[in-house]
């Protein structure tokens, strides 16, 4: 089963950069989406970024994921 979880970009390189995710940080593949910058919070499924989200969005799913953590 895969999993799409929402990151951070801290870097970009290309059409791709690193993001990071709860202090994980990992490479992605940008060039399915328009305008990333630096910041910003992207979905990212298989390696691709696949959706763009707002700061407030990304942050109330990441506190979805800690308490589901927490819960296990």
């Amino acid at each position: 089963m895969c999993l799409a979880v929402p990151a951070k970009v801290i870097e970009i390189s290309g059409s791709g950069g690193t993001v990071s995710v709860r202090g994980n940080n990992f490479q992605a593949d940008f060039a399915m989406l328009e305008d990333v910058k630096l910041g910003d919070f992207v979905l990212v499924h298989a390696g691709f970024a696949i959706k763009k989200y707002d700061t407030e969005e990304a942050r109330e799913v990441l506190k979805l994921w800690k308490e589901i953590e927490e819960k296990t």
